[in-house]
């Protein structure tokens, strides 16, 4: 994909995750009451992992972009594999994301993890862009 349509595609798939969540003010009266911290479910966890997922990628994203001086092996590594890393676990985060919110019953702070996946699809759609950013920079230069 080349550089120039992955903001479009990000904000096509942005648009379309918060299109298909269900909007919480619709219907007040149906929605349950909010959730403690303590409350672990289903959709708490699947965001949490794909909001990690889409962090990593972020961060695997940016080192492969910066042009680092450092020699350690994870540096050397993240130059390699860096793009590679971002494009695989951001799309992962988007997706994942994208599936906790459509799910998601009720609105934000209910304990179904619809924050969360606000967050790794934020998270993933960055992944994807840095990513896609550092691989068209290594292309470049070969």
């Amino acid at each position: 994909m080349p550089v120039r349509r992955a903001p479009s595609v990000a904000a096509a798939v942005l648009i379309g995750t918060l299109a298909l969540a269900e909007p919480a003010a619709a219907a007040p009266f149906a929605q349950p009451f909010a959730a403690d911290l303590s409350t672990v479910s289903a959709g708490r966890v699947g965001a949490s992992l794909s909001a990690l997922l889409g962090l990593l990628g972020s961060v695997c994203g940016g080192l492969a972009l910066a042009r680092t001086t450092g020699r350690g092996r994870v540096v050397a590594r993240a130059r390699r594999y860096g793009a590679a890393t971002a494009l695989t676990t951001g799309a992962i985060a988007v997706v994942a994301g994208g599936t906790v919110a459509a799910t998601a019953e009720g609105g934000l702070g209910t304990g179904n993890g619809l924050g969360g996946a606000y967050v790794a699809v934020l998270l993933g759609l960055l992944a994807l862009t840095l990513g896609a950013l550092a691989r068209s920079r290594a292309r470049g230069a070969h």
